[in-house]
């Protein structure tokens, strides 16, 4: 069993099913309907090149629609069947070629390794057991090339259990900055209502790297 803050914790978050009839029983409450408000906006004012993009626990797809909207070339994974088959549906109806396919974000392809100008993260990170997040870290290391770019949009919450865990803000940079510059990590001004005050984006590329031109 996994622990977290000294309470044992069940392990069936671990398991694709546990997200599955989440969905099912239309209780994925992280599923707000449309992209992030921060995600918009930050497309809008920092108007990034578009490059190839990996979206971790996409769910229904509508982060990872977005930017395909605006020219990415967008996969999106997630553990749950019905997610994935909701997105691309959603794909196909906005005559968009974002990718959607069921993965454990633990056990990817190594043929996508070092290939993603951009990985994007949405309450993935979250819905993870805290043992779990140097492991994530590393996943996101895997994927981007050189040059490449993590954006992310944490929920920085202190309340006990989960999912979804809690992390801090000084907690997140810790944890990524041994292999990544911490380029912006700053909380967002619009957000939905019950995470509003406690949703942080962050712009992280690798180190070392020489950075993509917006």
């Amino acid at each position: 069993m996994l622990s977290h803050g000294g309470d044992r914790l069940s392990t069936s978050f671990l398991r694709p099913d546990f997200w599955e009839n989440r969905y099912q029983e239309n209780t994925a409450r992280w599923d707000i309907g449309q992209p992030a408000l921060a995600f918009v906006d930050w497309l809008t004012d920092r108007q990034p090149q578009p490059g190839r993009m990996m979206v971790l626990g996409a769910g229904r797809g509508h982060d990872a629609l977005w930017f395909a909207s605006h020219g990415f070339e967008v996969i999106g994974v997630d553990f749950a069947p019905s997610a994935v088959e909701q997105a691309r549906a959603l794909a196909q109806e906005q005559q968009l070629s974002a990718q959607f396919e069921q993965h454990n974000i633990f056990e990817l392809p190594n043929d996508w390794h070092h290939s993603f100008d951009y990985v994007l993260e949405h309450t993935c990170f979250c819905a993870i057991a805290p043992e779990q997040r140097p492991a994530y870290v590393q996943v996101v290391q895997q994927l981007l090339k050189p040059t490449g770019q993590f954006i992310g949009l944490f929920w920085a919450h202190d309340r006990p259990g989960g999912p979804p865990f809690g992390s801090r803000v000084a907690d997140i940079q810790a944890l990524f900055s041994e292999h990544f510059d911490v380029s912006s990590l700053d909380p967002v001004a619009q957000s939905v209502p019950q995470r509003q005050g406690e949703e942080y984006l962050a712009q992280f590329s690798l180190k070392g790297a020489i950075a993509r031109h917006p």
